[in-house]
């Protein structure tokens, strides 16, 4: 292997005497995929945010580029460098045009004007080379998310970077700009680019990176060469233990058989939904996959009334209850989790005590509208102790905390009802591993105690290792369904024959 393009040598970082990193080692080179994992807060953003610039680093620690030692003074030193950073909220302006946004920084004028023909001319080589279906002069505000993430690449490349951090890059993408972007980032890596690559999701890690780094605590505790990529291996580096309990599935999913908790029985919107019934039991943990634009969430806001049906009707317990609006859902027992905990759940700009406690302010008011202050923060408080949610206190607010800690405050809210049926869309969507068990294991729990839950997943491993069976939908309906059985375990085989329409093939 030729010389290293980066050397990170000893770097460490405080905040206010709190130690982030602690003499990480990193060496990337030039024409490789480099994944960087960690649970959050292991210290991968501060490592990568020193590289940039954004960051200083404590004395003592050493970067080298090609060799040569740099001291990168700010993001414009780290651009200076060679290294480019796209960050998983893209940092585009969508009233500018691509060519602007590229040039951004680096505009070129003439007779203090923009010549904004010159930049379009001057980026239109390299849109052409990443194969763009949009022109420089495209408002970005215009694009589709899979588009500004070419925009953002482009940029990099215009720049001429040696290296490229890439942090989480695909967690809006849908999956086939996920497919276009990694097809992409092969194809940067055989020109020599050296690609940084932070991700959560193993099956990215697998299919992309040359090696892997591993951090925890501020830690290096291990890198992996692409033969000894495995995921029980990076687990168990992430999260310093075994993986043998990772899926904890404790429950009876028979115990509550016979006693039915909710039924959705013929759901249609007249679109993307078309006459979809299912059943969920009390104790059991049920699955709903399928591709993207199966109608997996399009048919949990229909039952919990967030979208109008054209037919159906929504049973709890036996009895039929006309489901309107969440509110009328969270009234007849049915808590809905969404899978945009940031847009749609959480307000990041409250505590954490109150976005627990938003959905039972009624239940606490003194005199009908005094808030028992007293009783929300016990119940805020019995929350962070019963969900291990890892904060300073329940006064802090919601948008500062992890994304594991945010979805646990957002269950939180939602447990404060003791729902009967619980729906999760992506529960475990931008969570680290860590985290992830946590959280099923927080599912386990609720299911040993009775409650009815379906997981709506795109990760076919995290459906297969917590529900006792999977409902499939393809193109709007039920295609069919996969049972756990002593002798017939669940497959990603037998989901995604169901998922594609495999299964008639296979039959045929």
């Amino acid at each position: 292997m030729n010389d290293p393009i980066l050397e990170m040598r000893g770097v460490s970082k405080s905040f206010f005497g709190i130690k982030a990193l602690r003499a990480v080692d990193l060496t990337v080179y030039a024409g490789e995929i480099h994944a960087l994992m960690g649970e959050n807060g292991a210290g991968k953003s501060t490592l990568m945010k020193i590289l940039s610039g954004a960051y200083r680093p404590d004395p003592g620690g050493e970067i080298r580029i090609e060799g040569q030692p740099v001291r990168i003074e700010g993001p414009l030193g780290g651009r200076a460098a060679g290294i480019s950073i796209i960050y998983q909220e893209l940092s585009l302006a969508p009233n500018l045009t691509v060519a602007e946004n590229i040039y951004l920084g680096r505009e070129i004028s003439s007779s203090g004007l923009l010549a904004r023909g010159a930049m379009r001319e001057g980026v239109g080589p390299i849109l052409q080379r990443l194969g763009a279906d949009f022109l420089p002069s495209a408002l970005v505000a215009h694009l589709s998310m899979g588009q500004r993430q070419l925009v953002e690449i482009a940029r990099a490349l215009h720049a001429r970077s040696k290296i490229l951090i890439m942090d989480e890059p695909t967690t809006a993408l849908s999956a086939g700009e996920s497919e276009r972007l990694f097809a992409l980032i092969r194809q940067l890596r055989a020109e020599g680019l050296a690609i940084i690559y932070i991700s959560h999701r193993m099956d990215e890690v697998y299919a992309l990176g040359d090696r892997v780094t591993v951090l925890r605590d501020g830690r290096l505790v291990g890198s992996l060469d692409k033969a000894d990529i495995r995921a029980d291996t990076i687990v168990r580096l992430m999260v310093g233990r075994d993986v043998s309990s990772f899926y904890k599935k404790e429950h009876d999913p028979d115990g509550g058989r016979g006693h039915p908790v909710l039924a959705a029985i013929d759901m249609a919107d007249g679109q993307r939904v078309k006459g979809c019934s299912l059943t969920v039991h009390a104790g059991e943990v049920v699955g709903l996959a399928g591709l993207i634009g199966a109608g997996r969430t399009e048919l949990a806001l229909l039952i919990i009334g967030a979208a109008t049906r054209t037919s159906g009707r929504v049973e709890v317990e036996g009895h039929e209850v006309d489901i309107r609006t969440p509110g009328e859902a969270l009234e007849a027992g049915v808590a809905y989790l969404t899978e945009d905990r940031k847009a749609l759940g959480l307000f990041l700009d409250m505590s954490c005590l109150d976005n627990i406690n938003l959905a039972v302010l009624g239940h606490d008011a003194k005199l009908g509208c005094i808030l028992d202050r007293d009783k929300a923060r016990d119940r805020a408080n019995k929350a962070f102790t019963s969900l291990n949610i890892r904060a300073a206190n329940v006064g802090v607010s919601a948008g500062g905390l992890s994304g594991g800690n945010q979805q646990k405050v957002l269950l939180s809210r939602l447990l404060a009802i003791a729902p009967k049926i619980l729906i999760l869309d992506e529960p475990t969507r931008g969570v680290d591993v860590g985290a992830k068990s946590e959280i099923y294991s927080i599912i386990d729990n609720l299911a040993k105690s009775g409650t009815a839950i379906l997981v709506i997943s795109s990760d076919l491993p995290e459906i297969i290792g917590i529900c006792d069976r999977v409902i499939v939908m393809r193109a709007g309906r039920i295609a069919g369904e996969v049972a756990r059985g002593p002798d017939s375990p669940l497959t990603q085989e037998d989901i995604m024959a169901l998922a594609t329409g495999m299964e008639h093939l296979d039959a045929g």
